[in-house]
């Protein structure tokens, strides 16, 4: 048999080894057996090394015109299309999720590089008139500088993409460190990068864990801009850690997210939307579908029909196309599912379905979970006020749509909402009244697009979005411009009075 691969870091163009000398193992959660590969245990040097790269690299990169440096990611995207396939099975591998999920994953960062690639073109400011004669006024994008960007094990390819590619299309460098259970991806992602001819210092990578590399990096007098996808818990201390030099911060969290099924809504639809936003990705996102609040006159026949259909749900190796939920993506995160499981049992909910570990034939060398729903959920109950991000969903009550609602918003988070209703009335009301920076009606809860901004409000995220035009916000300071050609000195509001 072929021994398993380590790989390396990258940094200032060259695939290194980290200066520890020290590798970690990355295993698929659905076999434990299978060893994906091994990659670098870093430190703080290899950290540093990274940055002082991507501070070299800065200049030519910055002053290069940004359709040329657009022209580079739109290769990247097509370098991406081109290995899609092999980049899902390698991301099934070391996360766990289905095939085409994997396959979504590498398209949803194919599509980020041909959208951002049309920004090298636009990335418009602004001409605005001049208070005086003979004077110009504009405004333009700068890049931020050098951008450290710590991105989570669920979405491996497509949310690196997010970061990375609109950071560069703007004229910033990058350090990239991804999460310790999903390097490959990463690898393969900077791989594609350096393929299509970004220069060497614009894109490193440094692989490790969060103590180690992570806090250094976030840390480092260097780096200009920290980009974080992850929990609600470590993005505070991301937030922390950037307020104390002032560096420009984008988080973005967790999420408690809620689909209102109303009395008048198609079942069959929602129980489809439901079991999708649910128990896709083993509910490891963080737009899952965590409650689902039914109008009273639906819940009996709602809760029937979403039971049986979970259970018919295939659980197993994301690799074998007719799974339809895959693991866990590790032990911890299995043992975080089983305790709140205890938990909603101990607070009088009702088991629906699922509650276990998966053990026996097809899943003793992985960690897997049955999907889970809870029903007799009340609003104020851990289990619908904190996120599991695993497959437990709890379905809860409500008498009309502005008690739906309220439940809805009763939370710390905002990041994801969605109705099923054919009153376009109601429907309006839960688009304007719902606290959450993505909405969709008669769809579920996951599910966005790169040309919309992403992001929530509340404790999911400080502000920003990622995706679409508003990512530029991010990656890039707004600059004004004066411009005086009169051929004399204008003192602005002095020479503008009036009588």
């Amino acid at each position: 048999m072929e021994s398993p691969r380590t790989y390396t870091n990258f940094i200032d163009g060259a695939w290194t080894e980290s200066t520890t000398r020290e590798t970690f193992e990355n295993r698929n959660p659905a076999d434990r057996d299978d060893l994906v590969g091994r990659f670098q245990k870093s430190g703080p040097e290899d950290v540093n090394r990274a940055v002082a790269s991507a501070k070299k690299a800065l200049p030519a990169w910055r002053a290069m015109p940004a359709p040329r440096r657009a022209e580079m990611l739109y290769r990247l995207g097509q370098i991406l299309m081109d290995r899609k396939e092999a980049l899902a099975r390698d991301m099934t591998r070391e996360m766990g999720k289905v095939l085409n999920e994997t396959r979504g994953d590498v398209q949803e960062a194919i599509d980020t590089a041909f959208y951002a690639a049309g920004e090298g073109r636009r990335m418009f400011g602004e001409t605005v008139p001049a208070e005086l004669p003979n004077k110009w006024a504009m405004s333009m994008r700068v890049p931020v500088g050098v951008c450290g960007l710590i991105t989570p094990w669920n979405f491996p390819m497509a949310i690196p993409s997010w970061k990375l590619i609109p950071a560069l299309v703007c004229g910033n460098t990058v350090i990239l460190k991804p999460a310790t259970d999903t390097p490959v991806s990463s690898v393969h992602f900077v791989k594609a990068c350096e393929d299509a001819g970004i220069p060497a210092g614009v894109v490193n990578l440094v692989t490790g864990t969060g103590q180690a590399v992570g806090s250094p990096l976030m840390n480092h007098p260097d780096v200009a801009l920290v980009s974080f996808t992850g929990s609600t818990e470590v993005g505070r201390s991301v937030n922390r850690a950037c307020a104390e030099s002032f560096k420009r911060c984008s988080l973005e969290m967790g999420g408690k997210n809620a689909i209102i099924v109303m009395d008048d809504a198609d079942l069959e639809l929602a129980v489809d939307g439901c079991l999708w936003g649910a128990f896709g990705t083993t509910g490891q996102r963080c737009t899952a579908t965590s409650r689902i609040i039914v109008h009273k006159k639906a819940m009996a026949e709602f809760v029937e029909r979403f039971v049986a259909r979970t259970r018919e749900l295939r659980v197993g190796s994301g690799l074998d196309e007719s799974v339809q939920m895959g693991p866990t993506i590790n032990e911890s995160q299995l043992k975080t599912v089983e305790s709140y499981v205890e938990i909603g049992l101990r607070e009088g909910a009702k088991l629906a379905n699922g509650g276990h570990r998966l053990t026996g034939k097809g899943h003793d060398k992985g960690t897997f979970h049955e999907p889970t729903i809870f029903t007799g959920v009340k609003p104020a109950m851990r289990l619908a006020q904190e996120e599991i991000f695993g497959p437990v969903v709890s379905v809860l009550e409500a008498g009309s749509a502005d008690e739906a609602i309220a439940i809805a918003n009763g939370t710390i988070y905002g990041l994801s909402g969605a109705i099923y209703t054919r009153d376009v009335n109601t429907a309006f009301r839960a688009m304007r009244d719902v606290e959450a920076g993505i909405f969709y009606v008669n769809a579920p809860t996951i599910g966005a697009e790169v040309q919309l901004p992403f992001g929530g409000v509340k404790q999911t995220g400080n502000g920003h979005r990622e995706a679409a035009w508003t990512v530029l916000d991010i990656f890039t300071e707004w600059k004004s411009i004066y411009v005086d050609f009169s051929g004399s000195l204008q003192r602005a509001q002095i020479d503008t009075e009036r009588d």
